[in-house]
């Protein structure tokens, strides 16, 4: 088992007044002042030296300088390394804690080979050819699963085409509605989540009419969504353009409906009245330009984290 005992040091901008105090003073030239050639001014120094801490051995700041201390670990090193892999995007740092320096991260269901655990919560991995440290609940044992879902129609494409595909999944199909929700859909996602998987349903712009079996079909596959772990939001149809073959009354009166009669299982994201109130660009009426798509995307990323 190995301590590790990590100590910043930060020498204060004190040194130019202190000389020029120090010669108004009319100190001798027998006080000598060591310093570097050639310094031309001073600035801010800091220092990171992580040291292996022998029984009570300590390291003293010389003279003026403040000292920032971080707790002590210790690291109990694995006789061979354990593949784990990332749960979600997770900084990888200089030591076992979030004080101490970034130095990379890693990216959901990534592999690392983990060397060691800390004793206060924290794994130690081959990185980049050195070593690295990540907080041990951002590490599983198996691949796992993925944390958003997005399953729509073409407005669920774009968003992908957007915002991308780190941490996130999408099952979806440009021009689809109800039939292939129910028909193909519905068991990819049964593929594609699993525990701890946040899954957002955007389907009805293509078939407004088709609200009452929107609900029937997503009331029915509720029980197995929450059994497997997957929390469930639907998305607000959102708002259409003038040049569009439908209208906002008719999306209005489909997003009253799901509203109210969705299992309150189901949790409702209103990118409607968000569009609304702060503007959209679509220039066919019906889709949006991509600043649309990444200001959706962050909404529908601010409910859901407020509300886990």
């Amino acid at each position: 088992m190995r301590k590790i005992k990590r100590k910043n040091f930060i020498a204060l901008l004190a040194f130019a007044g202190m000389f020029a105090a120090v010669v108004c003073a009319g100190v001798t030239a027998d006080q000598k002042v060591i310093a570097s050639e050639n310094i031309s001014e001073v600035t801010e120094t800091v220092s990171n030296e992580q040291v292996l801490v022998d029984n009570n051995l300590d390291l003293e700041v010389a003279n003026a300088g403040k000292e920032v201390e971080t707790a002590p670990y210790s690291i109990t090193d694995y006789e061979t390394p354990v593949t784990m892999y990332a749960s979600d995007t997770v900084n990888v740092r200089a030591g076992a804690g979030t004080e101490y320096d970034k130095i990379g991260k890693i990216s959901w269901g990534s592999a690392v080979q983990v060397i060691g655990a800390t004793d206060n919560g924290w794994y130690e991995i081959s990185y980049n050819e050195n070593l690295g440290f990540v907080m041990g609940d951002y590490l599983t044992e198996g691949v796992p699963s993925v944390p958003y879902l997005f399953v729509g129609d073409s407005r669920t494409v774009q968003l992908k085409m957007a915002v991308g595909s780190t941490d996130k999944a999408y099952v979806a199909k440009v021009g689809e509605g109800y039939n292939w929700f129910k028909n193909t859909a519905l068991s990819e996602i049964s593929e594609t989540a699993g525990s701890g998987t946040v899954m957002v349903i955007n389907f009805g712009v293509n078939d407004l009419g088709n609200a009452s079996k929107y609900i029937k079909l997503v009331n029915s596959n509720i029980d197995a969504w929450t059994e497997a772990g997957i929390t469930v939001y639907y998305a607000a149809v959102t708002p259409v353009g003038a040049s569009a073959r439908v209208t906002n009354d008719q999306i209005e009166s489909f997003n009253t409906r799901l509203k109210n009669e969705l299992d309150p299982r189901i949790q409702w994201i209103d990118g409607y009245t968000f569009l609304q109130q702060n503007g959209f660009n679509a220039s066919d009426g019906l889709h949006y330009d991509k600043t649309t798509y990444k200001n959706l995307y962050s909404y529908y990323m601010s409910v859901m984290t407020t509300e886990a």
